[in-house]
């Protein structure tokens, strides 16, 4: 039982910080019809900053997190601004192009500036001393027969329900949320009413971003190590698979999306890869498996509408 317990809290860490990357892409998506597929290099480039202002400059780690989010937020804009605007009139084949073309640009950026080989997440406390996100709050480190949850664990939940919860306020109750949301709907309307689209796109892939930088940052603390260029690779991946099963455009669906891509593959790395003696990686093929059978029958996702076209 407990060490069902103890997967379960794991599924639940690892499917909120896929939330918060899926997070990004329905954002995205929602208001200009695009698939940014560099949204997981975004994610590797703040934990890297996480790891730089944290190890090498020695900050605190609220500071380090704050400067990763201020800096993947200014990358998204930049992003934005550069390769996805000039685009924006061209076929969606051009732009789709035009995003992995970005994604391999920040895997290379990042190879070059920080090295090839992964690092670890350094430690927050001084040799010998136990910082809190080490700290059991709940049973005892390396005991089997009882439920472990580290300072980390709660840190990391936390953040994530915060987050999501304040996004959603902004997106269903701030002014610019009522922007995004116009914006969404007919931005040639919306422009038509006053609002700078291009000022709410720009703003929707800092916001996007953002959330990626903490959910990367998060992802350093969770793992401890393999902080590398390739990082953002997988989780990509797994984080638009999230957002597309929760119902792509839908940010309660993609924080649905993520916990579930999270219960999957924890656990069926847990339970169903040793039952059928396979190696754990197989648990994200079981993870996609199970998103094409929930496609096939609702391919709009589970909370996602069908749009009606009107002539």
């Amino acid at each position: 039982m407990n060490f069902f317990l103890n997967q379960l809290l794991n599924a639940l860490l690892l499917g909120g910080i896929y939330a918060l990357i899926a997070v990004g892409y329905t954002l995205v998506y929602g208001i200009v019809k695009l698939v940014n597929f560099a949204h997981g290099e975004v994610y590797m480039i703040g934990a890297f900053l996480g790891v730089v202002c944290i190890a090498t400059l020695g900050l605190p780690f609220w500071a380090g997190l704050a400067l990763a989010v201020i800096g993947c937020g200014l990358l998204g804009l930049l992003v934005e601004y550069f390769a996805y605007r000039p685009m924006r009139q061209a076929p969606r084949l051009a732009a789709l192009i035009t995003a992995v073309g970005v994604s391999l640009f920040l895997q290379n950026l990042a190879m070059l500036v920080w090295g090839s080989e992964p690092r670890a997440f350094p430690a927050l406390a001084p040799p010998g001393e136990e910082h809190f996100f080490q700290r059991a709050i709940v049973g005892t480190r390396g005991d089997a027969d009882s439920v472990f949850i580290p300072g980390k664990f709660v840190f990391i939940w936390a953040v994530t329900i915060t987050l999501m919860l304040l996004l959603d306020w902004i997106v269903q109750r701030t002014r610019i949320g009522k922007a995004m949301r116009a914006c969404s709907l007919d931005k040639g309307a919306a422009a038509l009413m006053g609002i700078d689209v291009n000022r709410i796109i720009s703003f929707t892939f800092m916001l996007g971003a953002a959330m990626a930088a903490v959910a990367g940052v998060s992802y350093g603390l969770y793992i401890g190590s393999q902080v590398g260029f390739r990082m953002g690779v997988y989780p990509g991946v797994i984080a638009f698979s999230a957002a597309v099963l929760g119902g792509i455009g839908n940010l309660r669906g993609a924080f649905l999306g993520g916990i579930i891509m999270g219960l999957i593959e924890v656990g069926t790395r847990a339970y169903l890869c040793p039952w059928l003696d396979i190696s754990g990686g197989y648990s994200i093929a079981f993870a996609f498996a199970i998103l094409i059978g929930v496609i096939l029958v609702r391919p709009t996702g589970i909370l996602g509408s069908t749009a009606v076209d009107r002539s």
